[in-house]
This record gives C-alpha cells, sequence and structure tokens, in this order.
C-alpha cells in the first residue's frame, strides 16, 4: 500500500478518539455518543478536537518512531508525525483565518485517556510496544473516521470547517489500513 500523507491529500477534522490502550486497546463503544455527552459541539469545540487529536497522534507516531522494534514501525511513526503536523497546522490555519478561539469540550475525558494511553506505551518495548502501538492507530483511526462521521460533520455548521473535514477521510482511511497491514504483519511473524 502506498504511503500517501494527509497533506498531499488535503485535510479532514481530525477528532477526537477514545481510550487508547489499555492491557489491549480500549475505545469506547459508543463514542460518539460519548462527545454529545460532553456538551454541545460547535465550531469552536470541534476546532479544538481536531488540534488534540492530531497533537495526540503526532505524540504517539513521535513515541514509535524512537521506539519501533522494526524499521516498518519506526517508518509508520514518522509518517504520523509528518502527515498530522501538517493538517494540525491546516487546521490551526483555519481556526486563526476564522477567528475561533478553538475550545476544548468540559471535562475533556478523552484527554485523560490518551494521558493513561501513552504512560502504557512508554512502559512496553520491543515486540509488545510494536502490537499495543500498531492495535492503538488502527483503533484510534477508526474511531476518529467514525466519530466525524456520526457526530462531527453533523454538528458543524462552517463551511470550511466542514471542508476541513471532509478532505481528510481518505488519508485516515489510509493510515487506518497501513496500520492493520503492519499489525497483520507483525502477529504472522510472531507465531
Amino acid at each position: 500500500m502506498p504511503t500517501t500523507t494527509i497533506s498531499s491529500r488535503a485535510s479532514r477534522a481530525v477528532v477526537t478518539l477514545g481510550a487508547l490502550l489499555a492491557a489491549t486497546v480500549v475505545v469506547p463503544a459508543a463514542m460518539p455518543h460519548a462527545l454529545h455527552a460532553q456538551g454541545t459541539l460547535d465550531d469552536p469545540t470541534i476546532v479544538a478536537i481536531f488540534d488534540a487529536a492530531n497533537t495526540w497522534d503526532i505524540q504517539t507516531g513521535k513515541l514509535a518512531a524512537a521506539r519501533g522494534s522494526t524499521a516498518d514501525v519506526r517508518q509508520f511513526g514518522r509518517m504520523l508525525v509528518h502527515d498530522h503536523t501538517a493538517v494540525r497546522q491546516q487546521g490551526r490555519d483555519l481556526a486563526a483565518k476564522l477567528h475561533v478561539t478553538p475550545t476544548p469540550p468540559k471535562d475533556f475525558a478523552m484527554a485523560k485517556d490518551h494521558a493513561a494511553a501513552m504512560a502504557r506505551l512508554r512502559s512496553l518495548h520491543g515486540a509488545a510496544f510494536d502490537t499495543a502501538f500498531l492495535h492503538n492507530e488502527v483503533t484510534f483511526h477508526k474511531a476518529v473516521l467514525d466519530a466525524v462521521t456520526s457526530t462531527l460533520l453533523p454538528a458543524t455548521k462552517n463551511a470550511e470547517v466542514r471542508d476541513l473535514e471532509t478532505k481528510v477521510a481518505p488519508a485516515f482511511q489510509a493510515h487506518m489500513m497501513r496500520a492493520q497491514q503492519l499489525l497483520d504483519q507483525h502477529t504472522h511473524a510472531m507465531r
């Protein structure tokens, strides 16, 4: 599968994720529903979620680039850092253009979930790290795509924010598929 960057495919608002890892990856089954439970989703909140989700995948990508036990995992981590940095900047540029101050949801529980996931990933090494990281990336990107489609797009009022949300989906799909491909290869190699 070609490794196409988000920046070359344009952008789609990366949104919230769920709990990233525990002993296995744990993403709330009702993540889009959980977004509504945190309060009204207006454009400033959506922009803040977009920024946070990109930042979180930059962090996990950096960790994989440094800690991955295979060249493929390290390269995938670098790709995530590159792509999500570009998309995050597009979101920040759009927020500045629209004079929108990103406002995270009140009691942003997903930030706590991300911190716990990072602590868990930091505690792992070798093949265990690779497995947890790749599983996390599959789940993260699926959760993002599901949340954008079912929750964020319907709540987005501004056409430019909606356009940004709509353009990134193919690249997020590509990230999810690449993570799944690497996870399948890794799992097969461990047998």
